[in-house]
């Protein structure tokens, strides 16, 4: 058995910050952001949550597929951002969904955390011990930065995404991940919330953003290991480049995309992309994403889809199967 989307679901704070609003705090503007990143806004969150945008995402998804929510036997939540430690954000979607009899938990993998768990989700359904997991991506990333840090203010932005999975028979998912902790430097966060980071310092001190990142080390890291780990699924699979219909990889750059494209000799119009609206919502980026294109109708049924993260760590993942 594999494990079937039959829905899916994504929100977005109403709040957007373009990057004319960025340049009123920052050194920046319109034009240097896209040259260098593709990015044109992004979503803020004013009273939500992680938490709660994990569970609007996940009432849509339900919504999409009718399943009754007590179907549910387990609740993914692939984030790095939730504003609580515990009860985790799982625990909580499963309350605003209503989903009494799943047992939930949280995964953190930073941008590649919603591919790892839905990978996670395959596993489960494959063994036989659930039958349908409802997978989530979701972060508050404006919680973690530093808004007078240039270099990474201007690349984030809040947002979730869900995707619910029953049990079908079908082609098998192919699935491949990998971690690099020797340069998890390259990429690292304060487990700290913007709210509390100002009145922690004492005075005289120096602000530290709460997210460090080598820009450059990082372009380097994705642009090689993505196509790699690609082409690693699509051997193990026995599939060629040209049967993926789509390649829905993490937005977190424009030029990392066009990059892995090239890499791969492949179209450049099978990589959709919407960080342009977004920015980089870490693990929350490809399930958005997904819910755009499903409610667009771009998806038909057989089309085989390529799913890649990558991010902190360093981790990257990737997950091949049919729509």
């Amino acid at each position: 058995m594999v494990g079937k989307i039959c829905g899916t679901g994504s929100y977005v704070p109403p709040h957007v910050m373009d990057n004319d609003d960025l340049s009123k705090i920052v050194d920046t503007n319109d034009e240097w952001i896209r040259e260098r990143t593709g990015i044109g806004k992004r979503h803020i969150i004013g009273e939500e949550t992680t938490s709660y945008m994990a569970g609007q995402a996940a009432l849509r998804a339900v919504e999409q597929s009718g399943i009754d929510p007590e179907e549910i036997d387990m609740i993914l939540v692939a984030t790095s951002s939730s504003e609580t430690v515990f009860p985790c954000a799982a625990c909580e979607v499963q309350k605003m969904i209503g989903a009494s009899r799943a047992v939930g938990y949280d995964l953190n993998a930073a941008c590649t955390g919603f591919v790892l768990a839905f990978n996670t989700a395959q596993a489960y359904i494959s063994a036989g011990l659930c039958r349908t997991v409802m997978v989530i991506g979701a972060d508050s990333m404006s919680n973690m930065i530093d808004w007078t840090d240039r270099s990474t203010c201007i690349l984030f932005g809040d947002g979730a995404g869900a995707a619910l999975l029953r049990a079908e028979e079908g082609s098998p998912v192919h699935m491949a991940a990998h971690s690099d902790g020797v340069k998890g430097p390259a990429l690292t966060g304060l487990s700290r919330h913007r709210k509390n980071w100002e009145k922690e310092l004492e005075p005289g001190a120096v602000k530290e953003s709460y997210i460090h990142m080598d820009g450059q080390g990082v372009f380097k890291f994705a642009v090689r290991k993505v196509p790699e780990i690609i082409e690693e699924v699509l051997e193990e699979s026995g599939k060629s480049l040209d049967e993926i219909d789509y390649f829905v990889l993490h937005q977190a750059n424009r030029r990392i995309i066009e990059a892995v494209a090239k890499r791969l000799k492949t179209d450049i119009s099978k990589f959709p992309m919407n960080l342009e609206e977004y920015a980089n919502t870490s693990a929350a980026t490809v399930p958005i994403l997904i819910d755009e294109m499903n409610r667009k109708g771009m998806f038909r049924k057989g089309q085989k889809i390529m799913m890649a993260g990558f991010g902190a760590g360093l981790t990257w993942a990737a997950s091949l199967f049919e729509w």
